[in-house]
């Protein structure tokens, strides 16, 4: 949808400076978002996005600079100061109440009441219905929250933001853990959002999605405003440069390495309620990738072989010829193996210690003097991986949860590849980081293949897995489906597969 530049915007940020002990998260920050359009903002992990959020939203105040609703200068001085605006965001993870029905989240903060000051439900469940219907989500307003799927709870926080009659929705990752299905219907809401003349903030690491939705784009490097201009006149390579204000490499830097002998071997696995008859060799110096939607087993399988998984198993696992009776996880981590988990925030980091210690953590009796930890080993270790992994921090005694989401992803990875393993498991390890820290850590991987570790690497991202991986085994429904070899690589026959629209076979038949 065309914007005329004469109009006022709906939300204007100008001159945006913020500053966390002496350290300028928004360093003269612009932004403008005109009703009737998608603005993308991108930007690399630390470049202010969600400190440029959170200032709109009431959450954070400016040391400086202006914010202007409709040409009036405002003070956003709380998050229901935002909402009275009409200003709102819808957060990758949701933060709504599971324990509560559908209605009471939709209008939690601003009910609708009946002349006797009581609360409507009649008139509340009425409205939920007519903006649920708005979302295309089918389903009555008294159901639990916690009774839908992820993305439905996302329609959930659509219809609130309807709800609450906002002219500016924001959208931080939305499609993070959606289903292509589910990112399709998000992306015809966004178009209707657009033609009632909202504005829209999408914030993605996805280029793809970018191109897809947005009708502007604006770019920040560093906390810094680096430009702004329509989708259509520039190229992802252009957005790439801008982001990172350098040339990047290719984000999947696959080198020729010579595939040794078999090393941990997995045969029939089965646990009879998440996956079942799962075998597979990973050889040294070998990157196996596994694919598949969601509740194919991949996560689940890996859980299994870390001794991680809440159920019983069959099967046999053996590391380098020998049985791995492993009965908790220290147990594979001592023999070499390590698992990188999806959930960085819940299972991969400890947010409140410093990166140094969570770097150090896992090879502290490796480093330590005697019974003494060496806190100048932790230090070159940290910084070492630190620069690996471009970890952007004011120092490596920066507590973990002041970092972007995409930098404490990045913590995770170098804590665990740090113990220099054998095996390392990587569960979608490059999710919400942007296109230069995937560089990064494709870099690191191949880097460290080379020096013999072997990689099982769970990812979404087709992309991804036929850029790094030398066999790609996909998995449905808890069962290994088909299994593909480096020369076969074929990205619609592997997501045939996935989906059930090509019937299975046994794995290695497939070629």
């Amino acid at each position: 949808m065309a914007v005329h530049e004469n109009t006022t915007p709906l939300v204007e940020l100008e001159g945006i400076n913020k500053i966390f002990g002496g350290i300028h998260a928004l360093r003269d920050a612009h932004c403008r978002i005109h009703a009737g359009e998608v603005v993308a903002l991108v930007g690399e992990n630390g470049a202010g996005k969600s400190t440029l959020v959170k200032t709109m939203t009431g959450l954070y105040q400016p040391n400086s600079g202006t914010i202007r609703v409709k040409g009036q200068a405002v003070r956003l001085a709380t998050a229901k100061a935002a909402s009275e605006y009409g200003i709102t965001a819808i957060h990758q993870e949701t933060t709504l109440f599971e324990e509560l029905s559908i209605v009471e989240n939709i209008f939690m903060g601003h009910p609708r009441t009946k002349p006797s000051g009581l609360l409507d439900w009649a008139a509340m469940r009425s409205e939920a219905r007519e903006h649920l219907e708005r979302v295309n989500l089918d389903v009555e307003p008294t159901t639990l929250l916690k009774q839908l799927s992820l993305g439905q709870q996302h329609m959930v926080a659509i219809a609130r933001a309807l709800a609450e009659a906002a002219d500016v929705v924001i959208m931080d990752e939305p499609t993070a853990s959606l289903s292509s299905n589910e990112i399709e219907k998000l992306y015809v809401i966004i178009e209707k959002l657009r033609d009632l003349g909202k504005g829209i903030l999408f914030i993605s690491h996805k280029f793809d999605e970018v191109f897809r939705i947005a009708d502007r784009y604006v770019v920040f490097r560093d906390g810094a405003f680096v430009g702004d201009g329509n989708i259509a006149e520039v190229t992802e390579h252009d957005l790439v440069k801008m982001m990172v204000g350098r040339e990047v490499g290719t984000v999947f830097p696959k080198r020729a390495v010579e595939i040794g002998a078999p090393l941990l071997e997995v045969a029939s696995l089965s646990n009879g309620i998440e996956f079942k008859d799962v075998s597979f060799t990973l050889h040294k110096r070998e990157i196996l990738g596994f694919y598949g939607l969601v509740g194919a087993g991949r996560s689940e399988v890996m859980r299994a072989i870390m001794a991680l998984s809440p159920y019983p198993f069959t099967g046999q696992i053996r590391l380098d010829g020998v049985p791995a009776n492993w009965k908790i996880c220290g147990d594979a981590i001592d023999a070499g193996v390590v698992y990188v988990p999806e959930d960085r925030r819940n299972q991969g980091a400890i947010l409140p210690l410093s990166i140094r210690d969570n770097i150090a953590l896992p090879s502290m009796k490796r480093l330590a003097r005697g019974i003494w930890p060496d806190k100048s080993a932790e230090r070159r270790l940290a910084q070492e991986y630190g620069r690996v992994f471009e970890i952007r921090a004011a120092s490596i005694e920066q507590p973990v949860e002041d970092l972007s989401g995409g930098n404490q992803q990045k913590v995770v990875l170098a804590r665990w590849l740090a113990t220099n393993p054998d095996v390392v498991i990587v569960d979608e390890p490059t999710r919400g980081i942007d296109v230069g820290a995937k560089s990064a850590v494709h870099e690191a991987l191949a880097e460290m293949v080379e020096q013999d570790l072997s990689v099982l690497l769970v990812s979404s991202e087709l992309p991804e897995l036929m850029g790094m991986a030398d066999r790609i085994i996909v998995m449905r429904l808890g069962e290994m489906v088909a299994e593909f070899t480096r020369d076969d690589f074929s990205a619609e026959l592997i997501a045939a597969y996935a989906t059930g629209a090509r019937a299975p076979q046994p794995a290695r038949e497939v070629a």
